[in-house]
């Protein structure tokens, strides 16, 4: 064999003259390892005594009384407590349609749980269960202030393995992530943290033990490819729930498609947009129909929001313009119309 490289000599008299450990030395591998352990261990002793263990029953129409659990449907998940009052945090999908929600602590102590308020339009949900005792809880981070590549801890019970802990990295932010009612759910993380079946609702965090999302979906085949919701959604949720018991959202009564504007369009009305909302139907007496929205016309903006697809519009249609008149921008054939639509709360 060749003769070492003079630069792994240098290397190695560099590091020998410098102070603290050495990184060339095997040892030092243990003394990284053990930062890192430092840094998971210190975030998850934060948060574990407040990460529970969620289990539920439903029945169908014609199925035996909840009370006769012999004939109940189970499911389960994981979901965390955020106040010392017994708040608990998890998805919606978890415990929708639930006849009986048991929550199990990490300290064994067993609670029935009542349902706060359940939103599936961003798979989220609150609960709530009763203690003499203040119980331990998490501290809620800030998403808005992630970063690609830091540390990701993901708590929860996959396939039913209580206080399973797995690590990883936010993989991306900004991704969007249908939920199981069809609406989108924006600002969600991706992280390569792995996650189960019984991953759902329980807490994503940092490094410092805050939680930064709510762990939610797998992808079926992927690998290293989870989301959470992010915390400041969830924050939004969760005052929602607590003001009104449920997320308020504002309809007009379309169904629509994302269509492309050709640049001859986009060129001839004055558009930086290269797509809009293409109606395809309109529910009869809906805001829409009262409006004068019309089959075929192309949503472009609503107020001052450009409108360049589906997700967008839903977007828009926030609690804010519930019962309020809204100023909608269409495409009808070679005319830019303004409409003014007045959007009542959707009904779930």
């Amino acid at each position: 064999m060749g003769s070492r490289p003079r630069f792994i000599d240098d290397l190695s008299r560099a590091a020998s003259d410098a102070p603290g450990p050495n990184p060339l030395n095997p040892l030092s591998d243990d003394a990284l390892l053990d930062a890192y352990s430092r840094t998971v261990i210190g975030a998850l002793e934060r948060v574990q005594q407040a990460v529970a263990f969620i289990a539920v029953e439903r029945r169908l129409p014609g199925e035996p009384s909840a009370r006769d659990r012999r004939g109940a449907r189970g499911g389960t998940g994981s979901g965390f407590l955020f106040t010392p009052d017994g708040y608990l945090l998890t998805n919606s999908h978890v415990v929708h349609g639930a006849t009986h929600i048991q929550v199990t602590l990490a300290d064994g102590a067993k609670f029935d749980a009542d349902l706060v308020g359940d939103d599936p339009g961003s798979d989220l949900a609150v609960l709530r269960i009763g203690s003499p005792e203040p119980l331990p809880h998490v501290e809620l981070g800030e998403s808005s202030k992630l970063r690609v590549g830091q540390i990701a801890i993901a708590v929860g019970n996959p396939l039913g393995l209580a206080q399973t802990v797995t690590t990883g990295v936010v993989s991306a932010l900004g991704r969007s992530l249908r939920s199981n009612s069809g609406r989108m759910i924006y600002d969600v993380i991706q992280t390569d943290a792995a996650l189960n079946p019984g991953n759902s609702g329980g807490p994503l965090i940092n490094s410092a033990g805050q939680v930064i999302g709510v762990n939610t979906a797998i992808i079926p085949g992927a690998q290293a490819i989870c989301f959470a919701t992010a915390i400041d959604t969830a924050k939004w949720v969760i005052m929602q729930i607590f003001a009104h018991g449920r997320v308020r959202r504002a309809y007009i009564g379309v169904a629509g498609t994302t269509t492309p504007l050709s640049r001859r369009v986009q060129r001839y009305f004055g558009l930086s947009l290269e797509s809009g909302v293409h109606v395809m139907e309109i529910v009869k007496g809906s805001p829409a129909a009262l409006g004068g929205l019309r089959t075929d016309d192309t949503i472009v903006a609503i107020d001052t929001l450009a409108v360049p697809d589906v997700d967008s519009l839903q977007r828009a249609l926030d609690a804010s313009r519930i019962d309020k008149p809204v100023n909608v921008t269409v495409l009808r054939g070679a005319q830019r119309v303004e409409l003014t639509l007045t959007p009542v709360e959707q009904v779930s």
